[in-house]
């Protein structure tokens, strides 16, 4: 193997693995997401009005 196929196997590897750890990312943060709701329901202290208000596009200042 010549040093221009091992440069670009390491660079498409870490590419790679940039790109794969994203989803890491992505799925962590959901299921800090749905663990939050489900702890906030056990303790009866979620409002779903309050969670809707919060992402509708016309709400009033």
């Amino acid at each position: 193997m010549s040093r221009r196929q091992f440069g670009y196997l390491v660079g498409f590897l870490l590419v790679w693995l940039a790109w794969a750890a994203s989803w890491v990312v992505v799925a962590a943060l959901a299921a800090g997401v749905v663990g939050y709701l489900v702890v906030r329901a056990l303790e009866s202290d979620i409002d779903f009005g309050e969670l809707t208000e919060r992402f509708r596009s016309d709400r009033r200042p």
